[in-house]
């Protein structure tokens, strides 16, 4: 290339997921540029310089003050452009402060790429196909699975803009196909898996699996009706009526109907619930763990159960989403139905009677499945992949 490729890529905060702010090393790696826009949450520190941060806190007369800079900038130096899309933002009702906050520093950068990681919010980042800008949008696990079937108005809005995106990012093959419901061209959408930076799992500090009959169960997750907690009590029941030992411990908290069944079925003694704790704690009690259990009614490809298999954990999935094109039952891990506590519970069971050999042979296999499918390495370049293709 004789320039650089200038990406943007828009989650609305800065910092943002893990997933993109590996993708924003890897890109700037490659010598892209990159332009991050949205709310400054906290100063980044990036290794590269080719990422530009332009974003502003969340206060009034911080944003007054960055809306005035850019304002300015458009009127002396782009106005026919800046009067244009006020114009398309005018005709769209969303011409506040926010809106024009939001979108004017795009305007000026105008970068060849725009990368949108949320669908709800693409409607309002169309305009910039009118400036020649190129439209990205990932389709992520919650915003296509569930929220347009819950929600119609969303649906018509994916069904009226997805035409107008020029690639598609896919977080697993299950939700490329998912996607097509809403109009989404299968021709424009790739896959491109989560990846992990594997020297942020040292296997060599792994404790060894817990040797007493109490067999210990971990579930990493948000308290949502979307990650099957539910079916996870109620299996949990099933293996305390079989006097099976076990121990489960759920990070991320519960919420008030949970802790009311879990209270009811009589296991508030065998399960630990963690709310907020650190990351590297959280390893440690992954770590700690025999088994990291998915109970998730819908997914994209969980990352929880990704990095479990890089630290050669076994894992117990649910079959939804995408999961089943990262975990093969007995292979690399363990596979159940959604919504099926009795199955959840006799695989539990099940994995608990293998012996060292069978766990080894399993956990090997899961971290080789990683390595050759889910580095950063390969993430990156299927994304840079992608933004080439346009």
């Amino acid at each position: 290339m004789n320039r650089k490729l200038k990406i943007a890529i828009y989650s609305g905060e800065i910092p943002s997921t893990t997933f993109i702010e590996r993708l924003i090393e890897g890109l700037s790696a490659k010598g892209c540029e990159i332009v991050l826009f949205g709310i400054l949450k906290k100063k980044v520190n990036y290794k590269n310089n080719a990422v530009n941060i332009k974003g502003y806190r969340l206060n009034r007369i911080n944003k007054a003050l960055y809306l005035l800079y850019y304002t300015l900038l458009l009127t002396l130096f782009k106005n026919k452009e800046k009067h244009q899309l006020d114009q398309l933002l005018k005709a769209e009702g969303r011409f506040s402060l926010y809106d024009r906050v939001k979108c004017y520093p795009v305007l000026w950068y105008m970068p060849d790429i725009f990368h949108i990681q949320w669908a709800k919010g693409l409607n309002e980042w169309v305009w910039v196909k009118d400036f020649g800008i190129k439209l990205v949008l990932s389709l992520r696990g919650a915003h296509i699975n569930y929220s347009p079937v819950a929600d119609k108005h969303l649906a018509e809005m994916y069904k009226t803009y997805f035409p107008e995106v020029d690639a598609f990012h896919a977080v697993s093959k299950a939700i490329a196909i998912e996607a097509e419901k809403y109009n989404a061209n299968p021709e424009k959408v790739k896959v491109v898996y989560s990846g992990l930076d594997l020297r942020d799992f040292n296997n060599s500090e792994i404790e060894i699996s817990n040797r007493s009959k109490t067999f210990n169960v971990i579930s990493i997750g948000r308290p949502h009706w979307i990650k099957g907690y539910a079916y996870a009590l109620d299996a949990f029941k099933l293996l305390k009526d079989q006097e099976f030992q076990f121990t489960y411990t759920i990070v991320g908290g519960l919420n008030l109907e949970l802790k009311y069944q879990m209270v009811e079925l009589g296991l508030d003694n065998y399960i630990t619930v963690e709310k907020h704790i650190p990351f590297d704690e959280v390893q440690k009690l992954l770590k700690a763990s025999d088994l990291l259990l998915l109970s998730s009614n819908e997914e994209g490809v969980a990352n929880v159960v990704l990095e479990a298999m890089a630290f050669e954990k076994l894992v117990l999935t649910t079959n939804c989403g995408g999961m089943e094109e990262v975990v093969v039952d007995g292979e690399n891990g363990f596979v159940v139905p959604i919504r099926n506590a009795r199955a959840m519970a006799n695989k539990i069971v099940e994995i608990s009677k293998l012996s060292e050999d069978q766990k080894k042979e399993i956990t090997s296999n899961a971290l080789r499945t990683i390595q050759q499918e889910h580095t950063e390495e390969l993430m990156v370049n299927g994304m840079f992949e992608l933004y080439q293709s346009l």
